[in-house]
């Protein structure tokens, strides 16, 4: 509790004193006046300080946020514990000690039932108004801390994803150079086909290095004429396949995928007329495949592990569809996930705004889902009562506020499991679940 709260309570003390002493006191003295507030005292920082660290105390150990039904129930438990004990011990205090109008024994006679009852109906209403505010408090912390985390991981794969993107540039520049430096020795003829189809590969390169992913056509024709080029240099050392599913022209994966696996299947094996590589790209449920035997060769220099990486790393950043390696005795097979379509054109269009516009709308409609409950739980705390004392005054032969008070508070009942995510909310997340499992 701190100095606001101890300060509310006064004011708390006071005003329910002045009330007491004007309406419901018959000698106006200024000693009677003390009474009523050294018991208004007694009531208010009673049972203001017990629900306030019995909040405090649960609030610490049990999260809002993540054990939102572990701390409903405990502080259900907790309140009603502590404030049943706290209003015996009250009103022992008040007509035993402090007044001396009663005994031990009479505090659990019928002669005090009703002042217990509506004392024990407003020290739930003081202990509803705790905890609303303490889950108000720690949802908008979470939020915060959401909508900072969400940033935090966008601009980290924004940042993750250009350097990978970056990469293809010198990369495939290198190996090309590479590739038209042996053909220059070799065959200068075929040198200059291959500068000239470099150059029109180059510029896909320039044109999708940029994009999250394009279309598998786009790609295709990208690896038809990557295979020409190499055909150029291995001739009849190298056989290229292709065999696609039309319905997989239109979706999405990575750019420049089967460009980097094609350079993998050159770099890492030997090929000649006698033994020719024989590559297949093809599509495989939802995967598109590139497929090679095994003529395995020793390399001269460390490989730089820019290319399969590179693929598997941009997958992980765009998608939950992992990329599949299978190596046998004979064969050497990589399958990339086939995207139906994209979920966003940019990175960017991820981060922070709709991250935190998401996680707003999100806390807004929680609050007001809590909003209306603990209003709906202080209206009964408060009119309740107000039709037992009707009761009581009009009518004390027939008892007829049962009704009213069973009626509503089953309807209270069920309205705190609906927000409190035992109700409709249950529904919803094991319909999740089962779909999730689906998948």
């Amino acid at each position: 509790m701190n100095k606001k709260s101890l300060i509310t309570l006064s004011w708390i003390t006071l005003g329910s004193s002045i009330f007491f002493f004007t309406f419901f006191s018959n000698e106006k003295t200024l000693e009677n006046f003390g009474y009523n507030l050294l018991i208004s005292a007694m009531y208010a920082f009673g049972l203001g300080l017990s629900n306030g660290y019995v909040n405090d105390f649960l609030n610490k150990k049990l999260s809002w946020a993540d054990q939102t039904r572990l701390r409903t129930i405990t502080g259900i438990i907790a309140t009603l514990i502590v404030n049943f004990i706290m209003v015996y011990l009250c009103t022992y205090l008040n007509y035993v000690v402090i007044q001396k109008v009663a005994t031990a024994e009479d505090i659990f006679s019928k002669k005090y039932t009703f002042s217990i009852w509506f004392m024990i109906n407003f020290a739930l209403m003081i202990s509803a108004f705790l905890h609303a505010k303490g889950f108000m408090e720690e949802l908008k912390k979470t939020s915060k801390k959401e909508v900072v985390e969400q940033k935090l991981i966008a601009k980290s794969a924004n940042a993750q994803f250009e350097s990978l993107k970056n990469q293809l540039d010198p990369h495939f520049l290198f190996n090309s150079l590479n590739v038209l430096t042996a053909l220059i020795d070799e065959n200068p003829e075929q040198a200059q086909k291959f500068t000239t189809s470099m150059s029109k590969i180059y510029r896909y390169v320039l044109e999708q290095k940029d994009k999250e992913m394009v279309k598998v056509e786009d790609e295709i024709e990208f690896a038809k004429i990557y295979c020409n080029l190499l055909k150029t240099r291995f001739e009849d050392s190298v056989n290229f396949t292709l065999d696609i599913n039309p319905d997989d022209l239109q979706k999405q994966v990575v750019p420049l995928s089967l460009q980097l696996l094609l350079e993998n299947c050159i770099k890492h094996n030997f090929a000649t007329s006698s033994k020719p590589l024989n590559v297949r790209i093809f599509t495989e449920g939802k995967f598109l495949c590139i497929e090679n035997n095994l003529q395995v060769r020793e390399l001269l220099t460390e490989s730089a592990g820019i290319g399969l990486a590179n693929i598997v790393q941009r997958y992980a950043l765009l998608t939950k569809d992992n990329v599949y390696i299978e190596k046998s005795e004979e064969n050497f097979k990589v399958k990339i996930p086939i995207l139906i379509e994209k979920n966003s054109q940019k990175m960017t269009t991820y981060t922070s705004q709709t991250t935190e516009n998401a996680a707003y709308e999100k806390a807004v409609k929680r609050v007001k889902e809590l909003k209306g409950f603990y209003g709906n739980l202080i209206s009964y705390c408060i009119i309740i009562p107000f039709l037992v004392i009707l009761n009581l005054i009009t009518s004390p032969r027939e008892i007829w506020f049962y009704w009213p008070m069973l009626g509503w508070g089953i309807g209270l009942l069920a309205h705190g499991m609906n927000v409190f995510a035992i109700g409709k909310n249950w529904e919803e997340k094991k319909i999740q679940e089962i779909m999730n499992n689906q998948k």
